[in-house]
């Protein structure tokens, strides 16, 4: 079965960036295809590589780039929530004359398009918000 992930909330203001996580690891371990995640209003905050949370809490950008790294799984983040919310990877930041990019991969800016792709093309298009 081929599985997506839309998640909305950020990483430590909410459970869903948590949840969203576990879910995503038990349904590789079952032998199901994670196809995507995709971040959305302020879930792209888990893409934000300056993050650097306290050592007894869980880095949720590593643990992202983990799943992608052991199973392939694709980190779409939406371009329009994440510019508003100042997260640039190096070529918005050229673009918009900003001297540093927060994002880079393997998180990539999409757009909504992308998420409607998702939701036609997956099984299952499973939902994480605050």
């Amino acid at each position: 079965m081929r599985y997506a992930i839309l998640l909305l909330g950020a990483p430590y203001s909410c459970q869903a960036s948590h949840s969203a996580l576990r879910f995503a690891r038990a349904v590789v371990e079952r032998g199901h295809h994670l196809e995507t995640v995709f971040f959305y209003h302020d879930g792209v905050q888990n893409a934000a590589r300056l993050a650097a949370p306290p050592q007894d809490e869980p880095h949720l950008v590593d643990a992202w780039t983990t799943l992608h790294s052991e199973h392939g799984t694709s980190l779409q983040v939406c371009i329009a929530a994440a510019l508003r919310r100042g997260l640039l990877d190096a070529r918005e930041a050229v673009r918009h004359g900003k001297q540093g990019h927060s994002v880079e991969p393997p998180f990539e800016l999409t757009g909504l398009g992308q998420l409607v792709d998702l939701g036609l093309s997956c099984d299952r298009l499973v939902t994480f918000g605050p």
